[in-house]
């Protein structure tokens, strides 16, 4: 369903609970009206590897059943690859009904839990309001951060906003950093586990206190107590699939080893420049997405020491043929590579940019031995 769509459907979903509102009739919930949470399980793009969180408002006696969502944003965004780097791109809350959205996630065989919070009626009305009023207000709109501000931390912002406390804390894995947490995500998805390991810098090697995922949220609500009762009653299985494996020929490490493996051994210059000026490549981005992104997650990226753009300058001192100063850069990188490993060792990304480091490492050694300086033996 495309952003249109769903701006659509929002949009008559909305205006059908305001003009009930303004007549004096069905916006109040009845005394049969729930409030829950809805997590849908992770799927295999690289948008669902995490899952999803959203509210259910369901009210049979005044026919209401509503799941807002807000995880949405608009493709059609000017400049929108720039603005998600940057990190100031735009995502808003969208309310669908529960029979489509179920239906969604049926078709993708992601599956749907929910857990139906455990408030007095007052409260359901207010987050019903809060929601209404988020989505009218334009409230709902917010700029997106990976850690601080996601679909699942606006719907804990909302809850407690709500509930005029912060009822909602992590109650699990608070004593192990967010890399470590996002890594099972990830199973059977080498590339993407690899490309957030090197592109993430020091944020995500904190201590995860902060509630940002779905199923994080999901186990939470289970340990969490509002006015001297359970916040959540038993979490219930709306759908159940199991995780599909994705059996892709190149997504896995061995086509990662096999790569690295076939640069080592070839053992030519041409072969040697062109990776190395990868490596490079990536660290002038990293360096880039630093200083002019506001994702926190993406400063301080020390994985440059490995990916450093000096070595950009290998290309002119090969053409050159200053075999001193390559020799030199050889070495320099090898005393990066070597701070690296030690700023690596209690990481949890280590073994799987270890193989990066080795090549990388027998490349520089190989390049210094070929350009070091070679005294003349006087007999």
């Amino acid at each position: 369903m495309n952003i249109t769509s769903l701006k659509k459907i929002s949009f008559f979903i909305l205006l059908f609970l305001t003009v009930n509102y303004s007549f004096g009739q069905n916006l109040l919930l009845s005394k049969e009206g729930h409030v829950s949470v809805i997590t849908c399980g992770t799927g295999n793009e690289s948008y669902s590897l995490f899952g999803h969180t959203a509210i259910r408002i369901s009210d049979p006696f005044n026919n209401i059943d509503v799941v807002y969502n807000y995880g949405a944003f608009d493709f059609g965004t000017p400049n929108f690859v720039l603005k998600f780097i940057k990190g100031d791109l735009q995502y808003f809350a969208v309310a669908n009904s529960y029979a489509d959205f179920i239906n969604q996630y049926q078709y993708e065989k992601r599956s749907v839990y929910e857990q139906e919070l455990n408030i007095a009626p007052n409260l359901k009305q207010k987050l019903f309001d809060n929601l209404n009023t988020s989505l009218a207000s334009g409230e709902s709109h917010y700029t997106y951060k990976f850690i601080d501000k996601n679909c699942t931390s606006m719907v804990v912002d909302i809850i407690n906003k709500t509930l005029d406390t912060v009822a909602i804390v992590k109650k699990t894995d608070t004593d192990i950093t967010y890399r470590t947490i996002l890594y099972p995500y990830f199973d059977n998805h080498f590339y993407e586990k690899l490309g957030t390991s090197i592109i993430f810098g020091k944020k995500v090697d904190e201590l995860g206190t902060q509630i940002f995922l779905p199923f994080e949220l999901q186990k939470s609500l289970k340990k969490v107590s509002f006015q001297n009762q359970p916040l959540a009653r038993e979490n219930k299985t709306i759908l159940e699939f199991g995780k599909e494996m994705n059996t892709s020929w190149w997504n896995n490490v061995y086509t990662y080893l096999l790569f690295l493996g076939f640069v080592i051994l070839i053992n030519k210059k041409s072969v040697a420049a062109f990776y190395l000026t990868i490596m490079a490549l990536l660290g002038v981005f990293f360096l880039f997405a630093g200083f002019y992104s506001f994702h926190q997650e993406l400063a301080y990226n020390y994985n440059m020491l490995l990916f450093n753009p000096i070595l950009l300058s290998l290309l002119y001192l090969y053409h050159t043929k200053n075999r001193k100063w390559l020799y030199n850069l050889a070495l320099f990188n090898l005393l990066s590579l070597l701070i690296y490993l030690v700023i690596m060792i209690n990481k949890a990304h280590l073994m799987i940019v270890l193989p990066l480091v080795i090549t990388s490492a027998v490349l520089l050694v190989r390049l210094a031995i070929q350009n070091r300086k070679r005294v003349p033996i006087i007999i």
